[in-house]
């Protein structure tokens, strides 16, 4: 369930065919590593990410924000995220 009280700002990320948009719920910096936990919506169904940037190896002026693939560190970081927001529920 996502209750803010502020409005979150939102982050526009492009693919090579489409554009998608999601709203940022909440960002932390952890071992040198950004995460930021973004939802496509503010409903209380909202699908949720937490996604990790990295700096593009073209271009070190452009990041790159992906899901976590490796589960012990996206169980980790649903940990901190959980307790930042301790209102948000955040399913795996």
């Amino acid at each position: 369930m996502i209750r803010l009280t502020e409005k979150p700002e939102k982050i526009v990320f492009y693919t090579d065919t489409d554009e998608v948009e999601f709203y940022v719920i909440e960002q932390t910096r952890i071992n040198d590593v950004n995460y930021i936990l973004v939802a496509d919506s503010m409903d209380d169904e909202a699908e949720a990410l937490i996604l990790k940037e990295t700096v593009n190896e073209e271009d070190a002026e452009d990041v790159i924000y992906s899901e976590i693939e490796d589960d012990s560190e996206l169980e980790a970081i649903s940990r901190v995220f959980s307790e930042i927001l301790d209102d948000i529920d955040i399913e795996m």
